[in-house]
């Protein structure tokens, strides 16, 4: 993206105060999706979070109007990290104005994608999955550390998510193309702490045994003996990777799937296949 006529700190007049971009930042996490429809998704929540600024930067009613248009196109981006959007565009459009049109509906087109799959991957799978794996595990022992990490953790994320507006603004555009392998190389080292979490956690909540004992006279071979020797909690890791592999096909939903493992386990729980 090309910004024209981009001006030297020297000649450019600061419109935006701190308390706009509190506002903006306010805007954005109670309302970013508001009137979400399948037509344009966020739009309706982006305009609302910066229509103080436009009012502030576009004098006409022209101007505004066609602003607002602009801004109420289809957006879509995860919200955690969206406001990094925002905070980039309120700096270009108060160096710009007008002129910014362009550059600034490039910007959200172009950044709503990369940032929907970080932000899904860190916010949507990879917190949720390690700490509220734990959390959950902990609960299920009967202790209550497990709910004040849950509700620590959202607590940070929220704190954590009100900082990246500032950090857009203060940055801007730059903070893409300056951070971008760092970015990526973030989010595969979050992917593989999320991993290795729910690996460890896998044989510590999931038992499952094989209790058939094979007998030949005086010889005695017990099934769990030899699959632990292969590797251990075998037959749990074997489960979770089954039920994985079944929600990956479109049909199969998560409750169907706990009523495929509940059926399963009854039925082979009886047959003393599994224990």
């Amino acid at each position: 993206m090309k910004m024209v006529n981009t001006k030297t700190e020297q000649d450019f007049e600061k419109v935006l105060k701190r308390r706009d971009l509190i506002a903006a930042n306010f805007r954005w996490l109670f309302a970013s999706q508001i009137c979400w429809n399948y037509e344009r998704m966020m739009s309706t929540g982006y305009l609302y979070s910066i229509l103080p600024t436009l009012r502030k930067l576009y004098k006409t009613d022209d101007d505004l109007k066609d602003m607002m248009n602009m801004h109420n196109q289809f957006f879509n981006t995860n919200p955690m990290v969206g406001g990094l959007i925002l905070g980039m565009d309120m700096a270009i459009e108060e160096r710009e104005k007008k002129a910014s049109k362009e550059v600034v509906t490039g910007l959200k087109t172009g950044l709503m994608g990369p940032f929907a799959g970080v932000g899904d991957t860190i916010f949507g799978v990879i917190l949720p999955t390690i700490f509220g794996s734990i959390a959950a595990y902990m609960g299920l022992q009967g202790n209550v550390t497990g709910v004040v990490i849950w509700v620590l953790v959202n607590i940070l994320v929220v704190g954590a998510r009100f900082t990246l507006l500032p950090l857009g603004y203060k940055q801007g555009a730059k903070l893409v193309t300056e951070f971008a392998d760092r970015l990526n190389a973030l989010t595969d080292a979050a992917i593989l702490l999320g991993v290795t979490v729910v690996g460890a956690l896998i044989p510590t909540v999931i038992k499952a045994t094989v209790p058939f004992v094979y007998k030949s006279g005086k010889v005695e071979l017990k099934m769990q003996d030899m699959l632990d020797q292969i590797m251990p909690s075998l037959v749990p890791v074997l489960l979770v990777a089954l039920i994985y592999a079944l929600l990956g096909h479109k049909k199969m939903t998560s409750t169907k799937a706990i009523l495929l493992v509940m059926v399963i386990a009854i039925i082979l729980f009886n047959l003393k296949i599994l224990g």
